[in-house]
């Protein structure tokens, strides 16, 4: 069982577009709702994989209403804690050539109490918990020190835990030794103060995290492939797309994979490679399913391509 924390999640609201103009009136070819947050993506995907999996986050007002009633007809378990706020709406618009533009909510303000309750939560529900995925931004409310004391907890109750967070969050959780963390090129870059030109820089900034106190690192450099460094060594991995549809929530559909694939070695790489490439060539935030995943088209090795350029990271 994989239990997911997400501080902020979200109603995920997608329009396909014949085309964007600034100041138009548009009408959408296609819309759709999912329920929407980083560590609810993972949990979607793990469900989609026919794995059991429970997701807990703060949820209020008539948005938190729907987003456990949407989870509900995914088969995930949503264990929410009442809040006074409303859970945020994210908005993406999606135009032919597959560009998107998004528009993410602040979302509400968690109070102590709240807070509190969030954590007490993932205690009471962590118990037979193969691993805990927390993921995405804190919310107004919660300290980066929060998911430090998340990781703390996990550790003495036995529980492996991955992260999936970026900035003081993140650096703020690295002393509490996460057992994986999965940082995107941006998000990598920001990580060690660089940025990050080929896939060898992201090798060593990965490596860097690593002697911060990860223990492993799942990094995705976007088209460019997937890098795991472990202490039994370093692995990339690459899969042939298509066609790219939508990239919204397949970077939570990778780590979905890789757990539910073990968290560790190339088996579980390419797993995460497989789930991002079929999440991709899906629409809006859908999860991909068993049937969706193409393992013939991802290829993984141990000699890492350091040459081979990154995305320029935008500051």
């Amino acid at each position: 069982m994989i239990l997911t924390v997400t501080p902020n999640p979200s109603l995920d609201r997608t329009y396909e577009l014949p085309g964007l103009t600034r100041g138009a009136v548009l009408r959408a070819t296609a819309d759709r709702v999912d329920p929407g947050g980083k560590g609810v993506n993972v949990s979607r995907a793990v469900a989609a994989a026919g794995h059991r999996t429970v997701a807990v986050a703060p949820l209020g007002g008539p948005e938190g209403a729907l987003l456990t009633r949407l989870l509900g007809e995914h088969g995930i378990e949503a264990a929410g804690v009442p809040i006074v706020g409303s859970t945020r709406v994210n908005v993406t618009l999606v135009e032919p050539d597959g560009a998107l533009t998004k528009v993410n909510a602040t979302g509400p303000e968690i109070t102590p109490a709240e807070a509190g309750r969030l954590l007490d939560t993932v205690r009471a529900r962590s118990a037979g918990a193969d691993w805990i995925a927390c993921c995405g931004s804190l919310p107004r409310g919660l300290s980066p020190q929060w998911y430090a004391e998340l990781v703390a907890h996990s550790h003495g109750a036995g529980v492996r835990i991955a992260l999936d967070t970026s900035g003081a969050a993140l650096v703020a959780a690295l002393r509490e030794r996460p057992d994986v963390i999965k940082p995107n090129t941006q998000e990598l870059a920001e990580a060690v103060g660089r940025p990050l030109a080929t896939v060898g820089d992201a090798l060593k900034a990965a490596q860097e995290l690593c002697g911060l106190g990860a223990r492993s690192v799942l990094a995705s450099l976007g088209a460019v492939g997937q890098l795991l460094v472990e202490p039994s060594g370093a692995h990339f991995a690459r899969a042939r797309v298509d066609t790219v549809r939508s990239d919204v929530g397949a970077g939570d559909a990778s780590l979905a994979g890789f757990l539910a694939a073990g968290g560790t070695g190339p088996r579980a790489l390419a797993a995460a490679v497989a789930h991002g490439a079929a999440a991709v060539q899906l629409p809006g935030s859908a999860m991909p399913t068993p049937a969706d995943l193409d393992f013939s088209a991802v290829v993984t090795t141990a000699d890492i391509p350091v040459d081979l350029a990154l995305p320029v990271q935008v500051p």
